[in-house]
């Protein structure tokens, strides 16, 4: 957290933010995806390939590189949520948070008391941003974001009481998780009208509770339907496939 707006002074401030999705082992790639334009990384701790130690660094690289670091942490790991924004990390984005009492366990993790119970000493993050202890623990709770991943049947139907536990800063949605649980399986359509609808209507709640709406986008057209229905933390653009895709118009120019 710089001198400069942090994240979620952006984010509740109206501000749209398309975040890269970073899940390759290296802090180099997120400094590559910083160059070329990216204002936020979203580093993939759940399906990615890369550990806790190598998200760490990679968030040290994001902050000296003028840009926000997110991190998606894996399921019920919420002791990495604690550990990730001692290093830096300005949001924790959790996956299958599927009830009051799951996101009641994120924030517990993610917020100092009274609203949480996260321990005190996030050495990282001061070290690698030059503010002090005391200045840290007394902005943390407003400058660092606790987001529930909505992507299951279950959180659908909980998510006006999931969106009222105190010190819940947002929601992402998972769009292909979540068409995948709630057809039971049967298919991964994150773009098809029932789940497009599923959408508008997640971050219109979510929107009208005062929270930061997130999800995860497929495609350009993906990304322009998720801001009009209201989302303004929107991750496009996952590294591999951006190097790759730029590797195979490289290849074939000739052709």
């Amino acid at each position: 957290m710089t001198e400069s707006m942090c994240l979620a002074d952006k984010l509740r401030a109206g501000q749209t933010i398309v975040s890269a999705w970073a899940s390759l082992p290296s802090p180099i790639f997120s400094s590559l995806l910083l160059k070329g334009g990216y204002k936020a990384i979203t580093l993939d701790l759940q399906h990615g390939l890369q550990t806790v130690s190598e998200a760490r660094d990679s968030i040290k690289e994001i902050i000296s590189g003028g840009g926000h670091g997110v991190a998606r942490i894996c399921v019920d790991d919420f002791k990495t949520a604690s550990w990730l924004l001692d290093a830096g990390a300005e949001a924790v984005i959790a996956p299958m948070i599927n009830s009051v009492e799951d996101a009641r366990k994120l924030v517990e993790f993610c917020k100092f008391p009274p609203v949480g119970a996260r321990s005190f000493g996030a050495f990282g993050a001061t070290m690698a941003t030059g503010v002090s202890m005391d200045d840290y623990f007394s902005s943390a709770d407003e400058k660092t974001l606790a987001i529930a991943m909505i992507e299951t049947p279950q959180a659908y139907e909980a998510l006006d009481d999931i969106l009222a536990v105190g010190g819940l800063d947002g929601i992402f949605v998972g769009p292909s998780d979540l068409s995948l649980t709630t057809s039971g399986g049967a298919r991964v359509e994150p773009v098809a009208d029932q789940s497009l609808k599923m959408q508008k209507e997640i971050a219109r709640k979510a929107v009208n509770a005062g929270k930061i709406a997130g999800i995860y986008c497929v495609c350009k057209e993906h990304l322009q339907q998720s801001k009009a229905a209201g989302y303004r933390f929107m991750t496009f653009g996952t590294d591999a496939t951006l190097f790759i895709n730029a590797a195979r118009d490289a290849a074939h120019s000739l052709d």
